[in-house]
């Protein structure tokens, strides 16, 4: 990479950070990001790894501070309180109904599961333990005993059967979907709009505390389908009625769970207090009362986080770019560690495909090979990320077989015989046109965000060069998601960190929870081979399946993919037990109830 490209980009991303993370498991599908620290590296195949090569390096893993004893007074100060920089979270604090990656983190704090993701990213027991029939088909949950939420009353089987029957409630409208775990009576349940039908079948209460789940057929991931958050009935219950999710919802910034802290105060753009769950259960694994009584989230942003660390205000930020400049004053300050690790995820470009501009394949790849991803990904990152080609992590075993995968290198020959082919004619006036129709393409981008600042101007200039009119509108993250939501954009651009299983129904599959929220993408051979990886337990099996879903997608490009990087957690050396506690499964909430403040 040219080193004046790097002195070019490089001031756009001075004191730039990034956002993103990834949340308690409490369904499959995954959590967009502004993304802006915290991506992997994957190159796109052994040449392009070569060629990809980061000039700048840094360690992975966990790196100690130089200088421990040189925490700012501020931070010092505070012996019983840690603040953790992030983006704002947008107020979503039901596991049914949150739409963004902050919010989980918020959940993850309050909220406990019938089983959660390990660091290894297996399924493993947390509010109960399990058994499996011996034909697949039935699922036993027995609580632990001792589990009660926050207001000190016992987490039951009734709480359980309730929790599943608002995902499955008519009209649900979250982001879950939980017809794919095909509980037994599931369908009917959801189809009768008329309250007639007040149980499921195939969900059983055994008693207080014991629970079976029977579902029609055996799925690969049933048990993460099933394992979800658990949420008290006498809480969200009390004004509750099938098909009116109302009650429900009015208590999205009011919290109740069974998790180790407790939601205190919610302020807008502002910050997330949270106090020690009082009435905690436990005191073993997976989590341990919390060692410290207040816990703040406080809404950070690019321009401001680094700063915020400096002077004390906050001691951790899970959102700073991974970039040699960042690296550097990191360093330079002496009193902080770093955890960087590849990261379960990828940046990406969304397309709506309600546009019938972006349904074309052939536009779809001329979007890639006619933009600078390499350029855009160096300025942003300075070289501590590569540009991929598929919408897969190599953190995962899911990752496919890198030959034979097209690599949309810069080509903008390439992209204007692609348009040509789609019959998008240039113009006199450098634009092109189908059918009297004018190629334009709206991007909506969330703002500030050092990506979009590194993206915009390249992409600019690269499509315009192609013939696109392409106009960019900057947004605050939540306004853009919102636009998303109602399909009010053609372009975006977000990260995603996704689940412990390579799946990818929630954002390719025709019913997918992202999809439809985001995307609006169908294709009958896409669901296909989702379908079939589903229903296939044999882990090479599955593989194979996934390696020929992951071609095809990579074919398609649904979404433009841009690059995987690493993730990076910045802790004020105040904080201890944190190192070791953090994988590209297991994000910070799980370890910040063992963390201690060092006093000084």
């Amino acid at each position: 990479m040219k080193k004046s490209l790097y002195i070019l980009f490089s001031l756009l991303l001075v004191l730039t950070l990034a956002l993103a993370g990834c949340g308690q498991k409490s369904d499959n599908t995954s959590q967009p990001q502004t993304d802006t620290n915290n991506q992997a590296q994957s190159p796109n195949d052994n040449n392009q790894e070569e060629a990809n090569a980061p000039e700048d390096t840094a360690p992975e893993g966990y790196v100690r501070a130089t200088n421990p004893d040189a925490v700012p007074a501020a931070a010092k100060a505070r012996t019983d309180t840690i603040i953790i920089g992030m983006h704002e979270p947008k107020g979503v604090f039901t596991p049914w109904f949150y739409s963004t990656a902050y919010d989980n983190y918020v959940l993850s704090m309050v909220f406990e599961a019938l089983g959660r993701v390990d660091k290894d990213g297996t399924t493993i027991p947390d509010l109960a333990t399990w058994e499996i029939s011996d034909d697949g088909k039935t699922y036993t949950f027995h609580i632990d005993p001792n589990a009660k939420f926050s207001d000190g009353t016992p987490v039951t089987a009734e709480d359980v059967e309730f929790s599943y029957l608002v995902y499955l409630d008519p009209n649900y409208d979250g982001r879950a979907d939980m017809s794919v775990a095909q509980i037994v009576g599931a369908d009917e349940y959801t189809a009768d709009k008329e309250g007639k039908i007040t149980k499921v079948d195939g969900i059983k209460i055994i008693d207080e505390k014991t629970i079976a789940v029977t579902v029609k057929d055996v799925n690969a991931l049933t048990l993460e389908y099933l394992t979800i958050a658990v949420l008290p009935k006498h809480y969200y219950g009390k004004d509750f009625k099938k098909g009116d999710l109302e009650p429900i919802k009015k208590l999205n910034e009011k919290p109740l769970g069974s998790g180790p802290y407790v939601l205190k105060k919610f302020v807008p753009a502002q910050e997330v207090v949270f106090e020690a769950n009082p009435n905690y259960w436990r005191d073993t694994s997976p989590r341990v009362k919390p060692k410290v009584q207040n816990v703040i989230f406080k809404a950070t942003t690019d321009e401001t986080n680094l700063q915020l660390l400096q002077t004390g205000e906050t001691d951790f930020e899970e959102g700073i770019s991974v970039n040699r400049d960042n690296l550097d004053q990191i360093d330079a300050m002496g009193f902080l560690d770093r955890s960087m690790l590849l990261n379960n995820g990828y940046g990406y470009i969304a397309l709506n495909h309600q546009n019938p501009i972006l349904q074309d394949v052939k536009v779809r790849q001329a979007l890639m090979y006619g933009l600078d991803r390499e350029s855009a990904v160096y300025a942003y990152s300075q070289g501590l990320a590569n540009v991929i080609d598929v919408p897969m992590t190599k953190v995962s075993w899911g990752y496919p077989d890198e030959a034979g995968l097209i690599n949309y290198n810069y080509d903008h020959d390439k992209a204007a015989q692609l348009l040509d082919e789609a019959g998008w004619k240039m113009g006199d006036d450098g634009y092109r046109y189908k059918d009297g129709q004018k190629l334009k393409l709206y991007f909506t981008a969330s703002s500030p965000n050092p990506v979009n600042d590194a993206l915009l101007p390249i992409a600019k200039e690269n499509y315009k060069a192609l013939g696109i009119e392409f106009t960019a509108e900057q947004m605050e993250f939540n306004a853009m998601i919102d636009k998303m939501e109602k399909g009010e954009y053609d372009m975006a651009f977000l990260a995603v960190g996704l689940g412990t299983d390579p799946d990818p129904y929630g954002l390719f599959h025709s019913n997918g929870g992202t999809n439809k929220e985001f995307f609006r993408y169908s294709d009958p051979k896409v669901d296909e081979l989702i379908d079939k990886g589903l229903k296939e337990l044999d882990r090479d099996k599955r593989k194979e399946i996934y390696n020929e879903l992951f071609h095809y997608l990579n074919e398609q490009v649904p979404i433009l993919y841009m690059y995987q990087r690493y993730n990076m957690n910045v802790i004020s050396s105040r904080l201890e037990g944190f190192e070791g506690e953090i994988t590209p499964f297991y994000d910070f909430t799980n370890a910040l109830p063992g963390v201690t403040i060092r006093q000084f």
